[in-house]
Formats: structure tokens, sequence, C-alpha cells
């Protein structure tokens, strides 16, 4: 959307093709989550963000982008799955989705990151019990339930369940909690292990999953739990492959942080830049609204000075 309104004020023909909802992302987000971020940091095109609470939460975000479209009308379509991207010899790029075909002489893929799970693939993974998206904690309420994960979406699922009355273990491969997790929520979480109230498994993990049960792996052994629902929240990744694919080149196969310019954010591909989070590869924690907001600059003002339009 960034990009949308930095074109559109500079008087380029531009259309944002997204693959669900409008800010398809931060929707299948967790009901009730509070960004992390105030809210002057969420702002785009440069329309105040006005919030109540010290840090607005998801419905408060869906509110004010809703509020943004409607306020620049911005050409966008919704529901319309792009599916490759590919550039022509004619120096051109052909966009296919599952709807229709574009041509553009410039593309910005702006994906995120949240639409592909980091899997366990331990046996059992795919049963109906596992979930690996968090929505709220009324259906784990009064069951007994394990979380995978030490990251913010594991900590904020795991005292919501533990609030609507669930047996809430967590099982954490490293042994503490995230330092990357929210200040105000980090004591919280810690306190409710130390007393108890939340069990936690340190240097563990999963390694099998069955109806009724999980076997996790401890420093002290294998060791076999009763369980009804497991919250596999161990993070997601872009879809590198759909950048490859597109011809960007990955620069780094530790992190799998596709190739592009900081300054421009052009990637190997003329004519083919990158915005927001996906510019990190694994590293997801490296970007968000706040600091990629300005990539939206960039790149209109990149494109500008390129003279090819």
């Amino acid at each position: 959307m960034a990009c949308g309104i930095a074109a559109q004020k500079k008087g380029l023909n531009y259309m944002i093709l997204e693959k669900g909802t409008l800010v398809n992302s931060l929707f299948n987000y967790p009901l009730y989550m509070t960004f992390f971020s105030t809210a002057e940091r969420l702002e785009i095109g440069n329309i105040p963000f006005s919030c109540i609470a010290p840090k607005p939460g998801r419905q408060e975000a869906l509110e004010y982008y809703r509020n943004i479209h409607k306020y620049f009308n911005l050409n966008i379509n919704l529901f319309e799955q792009v599916t490759t991207v590919e550039k022509r010899p004619d120096e051109l790029f052909t966009v296919q989705t599952n709807k229709a075909g574009y041509s553009a002489k410039k593309v910005v893929i702006a994906t995120g990151f949240y639409d592909i799970p980091i899997y366990l693939n331990v046996p059992g993974e795919n049963l109906p019990k596992v979930r690996h998206y968090y929505k709220e904690g009324h259906e784990f309420a009064f069951r007994k339930i394990i979380v995978v994960g030490a990251n913010n979406s594991s900590v904020d699922a795991a005292l919501e369940c533990w609030r609507k009355g669930a047996d809430v273990t967590m099982v954490i491969r490293k042994g503490e909690i995230n330092d990357r997790v929210k200040y105000w929520v980090k004591p919280d979480v810690e306190n409710r292990i130390s007393e108890g109230s939340i069990k936690a498994y340190y240097y563990s993990e999963i390694i099998a999953i069955r109806e009724d049960e999980v076997d996790i792996l401890t420093p002290d052994g294998t060791i076999t739990l009763e369980n009804d629902f497991v919250l596999a929240l161990t993070g997601y990744r872009p879809n590198l492959e759909f950048l490859q694919n597109a011809g960007i080149a990955i620069s780094n196969e530790a992190t799998r942080t596709p190739e592009y310019n900081p300054d421009t954010m052009e990637t190997n591909i003329k004519g083919l830049y990158l915005a927001g989070v996906v510019c990190g590869g694994m590293e997801t924690h490296k970007w968000f609204i706040e600091n990629s907001r300005v990539h939206a600059d960039m790149i209109i003002g990149d494109i500008l000075r390129s003279g090819s339009l």
C-alpha cells in the first residue's frame, strides 16, 4: 500500500495485486494481538494513526489501513494471487495471477513472510490437532495444550490460553524466553513459568505427535505427555521459491537473504524491486512496518530516476 501511495503521488500508473483481503497478513494475526510499535510508527501516506492505547492492536490497525485505502482510493485487486513474475526479452515483465495476466515496466514484490510456516517435520504434524497459526484462546479452554517456541507469537498464545483455562505446557528449543519478546510480556510469562502455572521444558523439542499424546525429547530423556492440541508457533518464512523463480538471487545461504541494492531496493533483476519484510529472508525479525515504510519512497524515487517509464 505504501508503494501504491508513493506511485500515485508521483502520477505513475500502478496496480496492487493482493492474494487475499486488504492487508492480508495483518488480518491473519491473532485477534487480540498488540503491536510492538506505537501507532505513529505504523503510519503510511502521512496520514495520522489515532490510537487511545499506548500501542495499537490488530483491530485498530485493520481499521486504519481500511481508511487509508478509502482515502487514497488505491488501485488494488483483492483476492488475486500472483503465481509468476517473468522478465521478457523486451525488458517488460509478465505478471501472471490466478485470474489474469499483466504486463509491467517495473514490479515491486512485497509479500512479507507470514504465508509459510516453519514446520517441525515430525511424525503426526499433519494431524488436525496441530495448528501453525493461532487466532484466539477460547477453543483451547480446559484442554491440555502444548505451545512450541519462545517468541512473541508463542508467548502470547501461551498466556492467553492459560488465562482462558487451558493446561499449558511450553516446549522451548533454547534455554530461555527469547529476548525479542515484547518487554511488557516477557516478565509475565517468566513469572507464570516460575510459579508453575505454565509448565516449560527448555532445551527440548517435540519428536512425535499422536491423537492423545506427544513425545518430547528433553535433557533428561524422552517423556510422553497427554495432549489435546499442539500450537506449533515456530515462525514463518518468505516464499523464497517464488523469488528465485522470478530470477532473484539468494546472496546468503545461511540467512536465505535475497539480493538487492539497499539504496534503491532493486534486485539483481533490473526493474524488479523488493519492499518490506521479504527483504530479510529467514531473518524475519530484521524488517517491520515501522522501519520498512521508507522502502516505498526509495523504490519510486529510483523508478523515476531511471527515466524508463
